[in-house]
């Protein structure tokens, strides 16, 4: 479990039970998996991105293999094929292709130029009806496109996405802002 976890590269651990949030009725349909074991997405809109992290850790401790990567460094994965990088990238991207569970973190952050959006779509593509994708976003699938700009690539990816997942939206304060700490 050890090596399932380092291998995940969450940038920290928090479980589900470490959350106080306002899916408490969700939360126990989540945690138990029945979702994952079906191939279903998962798409988290708002500031608490941490549940994502939480839901990882539970499938690993479930026997689940799961990658997490922000939406930036997953690009720069997808697009790296230099000499110096090769085999590194080439071993994580088998590891994000073989998991059960993948995890794009801050999805729509930034906006994408063609080619990376076409490289998301194949990643979108290969992982459909194979593994879970769960993608936190504070943007709603109806803005996307105007990030990715491609509405036909747009279309393409959230047909993929959206035909077995669950929209859940989260309100409430941002984890992070929630628990921060201060010098006074």
């Amino acid at each position: 479990m050890e090596k399932q976890l380092k291998a995940a590269k969450f940038p920290y651990h928090k479980t589900l039970d470490d959350y106080q949030i306002n899916i408490n009725h969700h939360l126990i349909q989540l945690k138990e998996l029945n979702w994952l074991e079906q191939q279903y997405n998962l798409i988290l809109l708002g500031p608490p991105h941490h549940l994502a992290i939480g839901m990882g850790i539970e499938a690993i401790h479930k026997g689940y293999k799961v990658s997490f990567m922000t939406m930036g460094d997953l690009i720069h994965l997808l697009k790296t094929k230099t000499k110096e990088y090769i085999r590194k990238s080439h071993t994580l991207r088998k590891r994000v292709y073989e998991s059960d569970m993948v995890i794009v973190d801050d999805l729509m952050y930034m906006s994408m130029d063609p080619r990376e959006a076409n490289l998301f779509f194949h990643l979108v593509n290969e992982l459909y009806e194979r593994s879970s994708i769960i993608l936190t976003s504070n943007k709603a699938p109806d803005q996307w496109g105007e990030l990715m700009n491609d509405q036909g690539i747009t279309t393409t990816i959230l047909d993929r996405l959206l035909h077995r997942a669950e929209v859940i939206p989260l309100h409430g304060d941002s984890y992070r802002i929630k628990h921060r700490d201060s010098i006074f």
